[in-house]
């Protein structure tokens, strides 16, 4: 039988999904499994997006621009003009969801070799992403003990080589939830501008800020303008994950020519997404401001509680809705799969990232889990008395031992 390829070898399982078997193994067995695994959001559409997609009556649902529907590229420079960023339709591309964004932006900017600085743990996708197109993730770390801040601007400087071609960052982080602060982010602009890199910025969560802090993009910082790429997505946001919906938006003309015949290869974003995403954006300021305080008040519940399980700790995210948590297990990932395979309390389990699959580093993360505050209050406090039963379990069986 013909072989797969070393690439296809190579890349690594995702630490969000690889155990979704087992989890699929513990429903079948009648036990309820929580989702703290994955970003994807519980609160509902906003119902201008929803009935947007009701109304749709096109009699052929055919291609459209490679770069995405005029209108919606103009709905989304009006949105961006409301943060201060102001930028043309012409500069923003439309993706099938921020994961083409990445692809897209990795191929037009990145020859195989081509070095990625990137603070970690950062979003595991970003490391298969740069592996598919032979580009190398070179990692800078950070540390739960400070709630995951940037690390010294010296460490990006010792970690620079004649191949480094960008730096990439997550503001809000996923899976940290740290917010980067503008004295931080100017740190970035002066070694980008030194070295003459690319920043690739990912700003999927700016609305998810928990912070008296002003809000600072990538597009904020004065200098190297041509420099920035960011990456967007209309699937947290709205809670619309399933309409594959995401950007790029740039001031370089360069990068959105290489861009363009990469996205001409794969002919257009999805049609009734940009639909939906287009109308999205005119949802009432109260939906999203009701989605944020949900947002704060489960994350507050959550390290709190979390805090309160003897030997767990979690720093208090200051954006996302991710937390990065330790626990007082050995191999988070043999924990995990534990849980959903040979656990269950009063019928249920709990389901969570081991931290290993967001580092490069190895031996980082194995105590550490990526948890996803995105259950209501309710089945999030269930999940919490779940996780603690696992770990009292874990540790006797593991005592006796």
């Amino acid at each position: 039988m013909p072989e797969i390829s070393r690439l296809g070898i190579k890349m690594p399982e995702s630490p969000i999904r690889k155990l979704a078997p087992l989890a699929n193994e513990a429903k079948a067995r009648g036990i309820k499994v929580y989702h703290l695994n994955i970003g994807q959001p519980d609160i509902p559409t906003p119902e201008v997006g929803l009935e947007a997609l009701r109304r749709i009556d096109q009699k052929v649902l055919s291609y459209c621009p490679s770069d995405g529907l005029p209108s919606l590229r103009q709905k989304m420079a009006e949105y961006y003009g409301r943060f201060a960023i102001e930028v043309t339709p012409d500069e923003i591309f439309i993706t099938t969801g921020a994961s083409e964004a990445l692809t897209l932006v990795f191929l037009a900017c990145l020859d195989p070799g081509d070095e990625i600085l990137i603070p970690e743990p950062a979003y595991a996708n970003y490391m298969s992403m740069a592996m598919s197109c032979g580009a190398v993730v070179k990692t800078v770390l950070s540390s739960i003990d400070n709630g995951f801040a940037l690390p010294p601007i010296e460490a990006f400087e010792e970690a620079i080589t004649p191949r480094t071609k960008a730096v990439l960052l997550c503001n809000p982080n996923n899976p940290t939830g740290y917010v980067y602060t503008r004295e931080e982010l100017e740190h970035i602009r002066d070694l980008v501008r030194r070295h003459d890199l690319f920043l690739f910025s990912d700003e999927v969560y700016r609305e998810f800020r928990y912070t008296d802090a002003p809000y600072v993009s990538s597009f904020h910082l004065e200098g190297i303008e041509p420099n920035v790429v960011m990456f967007d997505s209309m699937s947290k946001r709205y809670s619309e994950c399933g309409i594959r919906v995401g950007a790029i938006v740039t001031r370089n003309a360069r990068v959105r020519k290489s861009v363009m015949k990469w996205a001409q290869a794969r002919l257009s974003p999805p049609l009734l997404g940009q639909i939906v995403a287009e109308a999205s954006i005119d949802a009432p300021e109260s939906y999203l401001k009701g989605v944020y305080e949900e947002y704060i008040q489960r994350r507050d519940f959550l390290v709190k509680r979390i805090n309160e399980i003897p030997g767990c700790y979690s720093p208090l995210p200051m954006g996302a809705f991710y937390t990065v948590a330790k626990l007082p297990v050995d191999d988070a990932d043999k924990f995990c799969a534990w849980c959903l395979r040979d656990f269950s309390y009063e019928g249920q389990t709990v389901m969570m990232a081991p931290a290993s699959g967001f580092y490069v580093t190895p031996g980082y993360g194995r105590n550490e889990v990526r948890i996803a505050y995105v259950l209501e209050r309710d089945e999030l406090a269930r999940a919490l008395d779940v996780l603690e039963a696992a770990l009292t379990t874990y540790r006797d069986r593991w005592n006796k031992r």
